[in-house]
């Protein structure tokens, strides 16, 4: 003879039973991977003004730069 009213404790138990398993062996918190790490920031860049040179005529290689 089945039961017409059903218990809802019994089947909440079945249900969380292999859960409460689980959380025996790993411990509780359960152990998840942690979030990703967040990329750092890529770094701005900065207009480097060119300083002027007295006396040259024109943009001086460095292979054939004057000695120091």
């Amino acid at each position: 003879m089945l039961k017409q009213k059903l218990n809802w404790r019994r089947p909440l138990f079945y249900l969380l039973l292999p859960i409460f398993f689980v959380m025996v062996f790993l411990g509780f918190p359960l152990p998840v991977a942690p979030p990703p790490a967040l990329r750092p920031t890529q770094e701005q860049t900065e207009v480097v003004k060119k300083k002027k040179r007295k006396g040259l005529s024109g943009p001086v290689p460095l292979d054939e730069a004057p000695p120091k």
